[in-house]
């Protein structure tokens, strides 16, 4: 037994980290097993990716699949189809992991950051329009802690200025909105299977798509070299990277497809349940779903009403930290993408700064404080949890107690 710390979760709770948060077992060990024994680690050569890539598509309903090392390795594959110029426009949320735009990066185009909705945290449909130029490419929408953005307004802006839309569906696996799984709406969806997510390789992705246009030939030859394995001899058609799963990988995403009912199912009721304990408590905002859609609480964030406290977050999620419950002020930090160094000081190419030293990017984008004043303050009030399935009723009553007690010691 665990010795009291005296702090108000006094012993640790269950992580991604390993196995008190994680559904890791028998099932992948068999799995790898199987690859061991065969002698056969690369998916060229193997069985376990194909498998991987067909369950995973008809778990999605999706008629199209490739497996690939990350999610940052999908949403690049993704573009290296879509072939951007360089110089183009790609739209983005600033409320997104840096994985999101680096691709974008890679292919030499322009991130161009849309606001977003304060209600969950997801790009506002209503901050897009402005934005779309001659140069605008596509709509990378992120589907933000496990929760659906609002795409029937993004698609149809989408339609109206014929823009390709690329999902991230990263954090949001098997999320609903109007009924259809996240990731089968858009022109192309992206998931990343790293430790945090809710089915893990420890690292891989997958890009899915809904017509032919976008097959598995054509998308595979985007992270392969551009090499038509298919055909005889050696070629290389286009410039594309090497973004290979591997079998072992493959191998864990098998078994853990097969677990991802009861992942999913425990991280939603942990996550509504620690929802409705905080709504009850006014110094406190949860973020809310739309209409017709489910969140798979990828994380568990929170606003925190600073005008009726008398500190700031960094104060409230120190304090939460120092009383056991691991915490961060800001997703994905305290301030949103476009005010990181990488981006604001162009660090990037050597010494080029490209692509945002492209003529058309110095003319129309600084990326500097108030680009986005929804995300900025959002960074500043937001309070975001790890989730994970190993989350129980008891562990919600502690984290509940934890956050509520931390604020009322603070309410003017």
């Amino acid at each position: 037994m665990s010795k009291s710390t005296g702090r108000l979760i006094p012993n640790p709770l269950p992580t991604i980290a390993n196995r008190t948060g994680r559904l890791i077992g028998e099932e992948e060990l068999q799995q790898l097993r199987e690859v061991i024994e065969s002698g056969t680690l690369a998916y060229i050569y193997g069985t376990k990716v194909w498998a991987f890539e067909k369950e995973f598509r008809e778990l999605l309903g999706s008629p199209h699949s490739v497996a690939v090392s990350s999610g940052t390795a999908a949403l690049h594959t993704s573009l290296v189809y879509l072939n951007p110029e360089p110089g183009d426009e790609i739209i983005v949320s600033p409320i997104t992991d840096m994985g999101t735009v680096i691709p974008i990066l890679y292919q030499q185009a322009i991130p161009v950051f849309a606001d977003i909705d304060p209600a969950h945290q997801n790009m506002d449909p209503k901050k897009i329009e402005n934005l779309i130029s001659e140069r605008t490419k596509a709509i990378m929408v992120t589907h933000i802690h496990g929760i659906p953005a609002d795409l029937d307004p993004i698609m149809e802006i989408a339609q109206r200025y014929n823009l390709k839309v690329v999902e991230d569906c990263a954090q949001a696996h098997m999320a609903t909105y109007h009924g259809h799984i996240v990731g089968t709406i858009g022109d192309l969806g992206c998931f990343s299977f790293q430790q945090s997510k809710h089915i893990t390789t420890g690292d891989g992705g997958m890009v899915v798509s809904k017509t032919d246009m976008y097959n598995g030939r054509a998308l595979r030859l985007c992270f392969d070299k551009g090499w038509p394995r298919d055909l005889p001899g050696r070629d290389h058609l286009f410039l594309a990277p090497n973004y290979h799963m591997t079998e072992l990988q493959a191998a864990v995403g098998i078994a853990q497809i097969r677990k991802y009912p009861t992942s999913i199912n425990i991280r939603r009721d942990t996550g509504r349940a620690l929802a409705k304990r905080l709504d009850a408590c006014d110094l406190v905002t949860t973020f809310r779903t739309l209409p017709d859609t489910t969140s798979t609480f990828f994380g568990f964030g929170f606003k925190i009403n600073l005008p009726m406290l008398d500190t700031d977050g960094e104060s409230i999620a120190k304090e939460l930290r120092s009383e056991g419950l691991k915490c961060e002020l800001g997703y994905p930090g305290k301030i949103p993408l476009y005010l990181y160094p990488m981006i604001r000081e162009e660090k990037t190419f050597g010494t080029s700064g490209l692509p945002f030293t492209s003529p058309s990017a110095r003319k129309r984008w600084k990326y500097e404080p108030g680009l986005c004043p929804v995300a900025e303050q959002a960074c500043q009030e937001t309070i975001m949890l790890p989730w994970n399935e190993g989350m129980r009723d008891e562990h919600v009553e502690l984290i509940a107690h934890a956050i509520i007690t931390v604020l009322e010691r603070h309410r003017r």
